[in-house]
């Protein structure tokens, strides 16, 4: 019984082992496809870009991109995605969520907030910009490019609401108004006009979000 209790025990280390790789290799799969994606649509446009070029591209077949992500808008809206977790192991929307929990200083949380829109929207800008410029001429993308909207105004209500709960909200605004001031001071349109039209420095830039922020909500 010892005997078989052993071998049963090896067993099951060695499928836990083997699903384990098995998730790393089709994470690591997942991660060049979306990879290769971004290279070619940035780089060609939506339009011209093709699944078979990203798939070659990736050294995948066309039907694990199809099964992965259901076709381009898929592969877009994964792109998405990853921007918005920023740079490092941690998302970005959990560090601001850390954050709101342990800062108790509104001025000092809403200039970490312009920190993180500096970190997000150099690497979400690109995309929601060649969503918003195709969606034109390609209409399966315009209910990507409202969902990206709305899941943006959904995160800035939540942020608004924990500040309303917090106390740190001026007499008179709603959280409504607070959530409108918040996503209109992280838009990619903003960034596309003061950092890609302008030339604000990436640093100046938070900070007058920062600043815009404070002034109109505290």
């Amino acid at each position: 019984m010892a005997s078989m209790s052993r071998i049963t025990r090896s067993v099951k280390g060695k499928r836990s082992y083997d699903a384990s790789q098995r998730r790393q290799k089709a994470r690591r799969s997942r991660d060049r496809i979306i990879e290769m994606a971004q290279r070619r649509f940035l780089r060609d446009g939506y339009g011209p870009t093709t699944i078979s070029a990203i798939a070659e591209d990736a050294g995948v077949s066309v039907d694990t991109i199809y099964k992965s992500f259901g076709g381009k808008p898929g592969l877009i809206r994964a792109m998405g995605a990853r921007a918005l977790e920023g740079r490092g192991p941690v998302p970005a929307e959990q560090r601001s969520d850390e954050l709101q929990a342990l800062e108790r200083d509104p001025r000092r949380l809403i200039s970490r907030w312009g920190m993180f829109v500096t970190e997000i929207a150099p690497l979400a800008a690109p995309i929601m910009l060649l969503v918003r410029d195709a969606a034109g001429s390609h209409p399966e993308l315009r209910p990507l490019l409202e969902d990206m909207h709305a899941d943006r105004l959904r995160r800035m209500t939540d942020n608004a609401r924990r500040f309303s709960a917090a106390g740190h909200l001026r007499p008179g605004i709603t959280v409504a108004e607070a959530a409108n001031v918040l996503w209109t001071y992280s838009s990619i349109e903003l960034y596309e006009l003061l950092v890609l039209r302008r030339g604000m420095p990436l640093k100046t830039y938070g900070r007058f979000v920062a600043d815009a922020m404070i002034a109109a909500l505290l």
